[in-house]
């Protein structure tokens, strides 16, 4: 029992101490007044003397002078951690129930938004950017079997060869325009219509030009337009040769000779009716119409 007493005091005195310590820093004024004093010492202990025996408690005067001293000596007291990473990241620790969860949700927010462009994006793109070799022959395919003039094998042929180069390029963005280029040639193939002769009252069914490169001389031409089957008017690409521009136009006229175009007119002028009104016929499979009355095929779209 005495060794235990003995152990233990040096514990109690230490606690003492650290509890005088914790007095007088909250008595921040005193300890001011008194360092400015010569016997600043007596008088702190008398004070803490007359706090302690306030409360009840009896603290010996050696505790006193320790708890003084380590006031003095700056003990016991807790000073903050200087800055530095280490510092910063044990606050951002401590924090962390701020700042946790927001992180947490956003960290979920990202994963869905990547998981949706993978899943609906990318992969989408991936499996069309390794099916386009397959879509080009395929549709070249198509286009042969239902060409029927050279000129539309001829230019399924080189669409053909110009995809194939810009995927050997890895140039897919071109290999796609082919592809669609190949679907308005498709279209162009399929596409069946009558050229005929307008003869509409108040339309003109021809007109004439004085050429530039010799006023002495004319340019005679019929006006045209594709009908289909069921009596719809198509727009055309037509060719302009007075300007070199390609224009969609619902009636152009063709070039003819004067004698057809004399011809023509009177044809009209009798009645006011084009008997014989069908210019051409264009067929399913090819490119071109086919033309029942002499042409250069040379138009224009304006008069």
């Amino acid at each position: 029992m005495a060794e235990e007493q003995t152990e233990t005091r040096p514990l109690n005195d230490i606690m003492l101490a650290m509890d005088v310590v914790d007095t007088l820093r909250h008595q921040q004024l005193l300890v001011e007044r008194e360092l400015n004093t010569e016997d600043r010492d007596q008088r702190m202990m008398q004070r803490l003397r007359e706090i302690y025996s306030a409360q009840g408690i009896d603290v010996p005067d050696h505790v006193l002078q320790q708890g003084v001293a380590a006031l003095k000596e700056g003990r016991f007291m807790y000073e903050p951690p200087k800055g530095g990473i280490e510092t910063q990241l044990a606050k951002l620790y401590v924090s962390r129930v701020k700042w946790g969860k927001p992180l947490l949700i956003a960290l979920l927010a990202l994963a869905v938004v990547w998981f949706a462009y993978a899943a609906f994006i990318k992969a989408p793109a991936e499996r069309a950017a390794a099916a386009l070799p397959d879509r080009l022959n395929a549709q070249y395919v198509r286009l042969i079997e239902q060409a029927q003039g050279p000129l539309a094998t001829e230019r399924a042929k080189l669409l053909l060869d110009k995809g194939e180069a810009a995927l050997n390029k890895g140039d897919q963005d071109t290999a796609r325009n082919v592809l669609q280029q190949m679907d308005t040639l498709q279209a162009d193939i399929e596409q069946e219509y009558e050229l005929r002769i307008v003869a509409r009252p108040g339309e003109q069914s021809g007109v004439w030009r004085v050429p530039d490169a010799n006023i002495d001389a004319r340019n005679y031409y019929i006006i045209v337009e594709a009908v289909t089957a069921d009596g719809k008017v198509l727009e055309m690409p037509i060719y302009n040769e007075e300007d070199g521009q390609i224009y969609r136009v619902n009636k152009w006229g063709l070039r003819v000779d004067q004698a057809l175009f004399e011809r023509i007119a009177a044809d009209k002028g009798d009645d006011g009716i084009i008997q014989k009104n069908r210019f051409g016929v264009k067929r399913r499979g090819f490119l071109t119409p086919e033309y029942l009355m002499p042409t250069t095929g040379r138009s224009i779209t304006s008069w």
